[in-house]
């Protein structure tokens, strides 16, 4: 157990989860692993897979995301306003849904890079701003997607939804991004420690600029493909579905710090995937929609309570066994030793910082 990584872990739960879901799902006459029952699954993992991987890398670099449900809002209502039941317009609308979302992005790593500000408060501040604007400007479901357009969010391969492969290879290209190259790299490095970071010449506002454009533009594909299902855009959707502390806490489920600097972007589509489960199982069972909260709430208190307990309990140790300790008796000094924090030794023995200069 000992040598079990936090994504390890959560794997480790997922199957579990499987595992229960088989039985409980089983009482009540139905197949788990019937076709529409996995179809159902992995549509619940899209969009909020879509979101915990931006908020996996805002997460990584020591900030978090507040603003997603608006921007998901925002998406679906410029998409599909856009498409206006237009073919032709669904490569513009979807262009210009995502640079605004990155622009939102743009903004929210600037204030938290270049004016510091914690990026709770500057993705809060730039929620309501948004929330704001939707709520004077739309007074309810607007636009029509095409279609062709539709056809993303209802159809699939197998069991498999068309949306779930598109999120996947989100998921691919991020994790190449974060492996393999400089600014995957940097992001945890800022994440572990800013001002070390910095000392060794890392760029810190780059890294932290390009987490939060990636975390908003992952939401405005949200938004995009929730429009794709509900055929309009709306301006309550992303706030309805909570994605944005639902998606910090796949986040944190999948073994991610809080704090930054450590985590895995595999461990967070395990995060994603439990509660897809947990949802899954607790709506064919019948479960009050509240007592769903109380479940979610139960599966990551416990996670974080075992990755700190992991993190505490098998913490190496400070001191070497062949290294004194503090009350311990000093080692023996040779003639010519200092103590730490005297003066420099000269090779007669004496200190020179007590001649007295002539």
């Amino acid at each position: 157990m000992n040598r079990l990584t936090s994504t390890h872990i959560v794997y480790l739960v997922a199957l579990a989860t499987i595992i229960a879901g088989t039985v409980l799902v089983g009482s009540t006459g139905r197949n788990f692993f019937s076709t529409g029952n996995i179809s159902d699954i992995l549509t619940g993992t899209s969009i909020l897979g879509f979101i915990a991987i931006g908020q996996t890398l805002v997460i990584l670099v020591g900030s978090l995301d507040l603003s997603v449900p608006y921007v998901i809002s925002l998406s679906s209502l410029i998409g599909a306003g856009i498409m206006a039941n237009q073919a032709g317009n669904i490569l513009p609308a979807v262009l210009l849904a995502l640079l605004v979302s990155a622009l939102i992005g743009l903004v929210n790593g600037a204030v938290v890079a270049g004016l510091k500000v914690h990026g709770f408060i500057a993705t809060l501040g730039m929620g309501l701003i948004v929330s704001g604007y939707l709520g004077s400007t739309y007074q309810g479901s607007a636009g029509q997607a095409p279609l062709a357009f539709r056809l993303i969010g209802a159809t699939g391969i197998g069991p498999v939804p068309v949306s779930t492969l598109i999120m996947l290879a989100c998921a691919a290209v991020v994790l190449v991004l974060l492996n393999t190259t400089r600014l995957g790299h940097a992001m945890y490095a800022v994440g572990g420690d800013a001002p070390v970071a910095r000392m060794s010449g890392v760029r810190t506002l780059t890294p932290v600029i390009a987490a939060h454009v990636i975390c908003s533009t992952m939401a405005g594909l949200a938004g995009l493909l929730l429009a794709a299902r509900l055929g309009v855009g709306s301006p309550t959707i992303g706030s309805q579905g909570g994605y944005d502390l639902l998606s910090i806490a796949a986040v944190v489920l999948g073994g991610t710090l809080l704090a930054g600097g450590k985590g895995s972007l595999v461990g967070t589509l395990g995060g994603v995937l439990i509660f897809a489960m947990l949802d899954n199982i607790m709506s064919v069972l019948q479960v009050n929609p509240f007592l769903k909260d109380v479940v979610r709430g139960v599966v990551i208190v416990v996670a974080v309570a075992v990755y700190a307990r992991r993190r505490t309990v098998h913490r190496p140790a400070r001191f070497g066994r062949g290294q004194a300790h503090r009350g311990d008796a000093a080692p023996p000094r040779g003639p010519g030793a200092s103590r730490q924090g005297d003066g420099p030794a000269r090779g007669d023995g004496t200190d020179a910082r007590n001649e007295v200069p002539a």
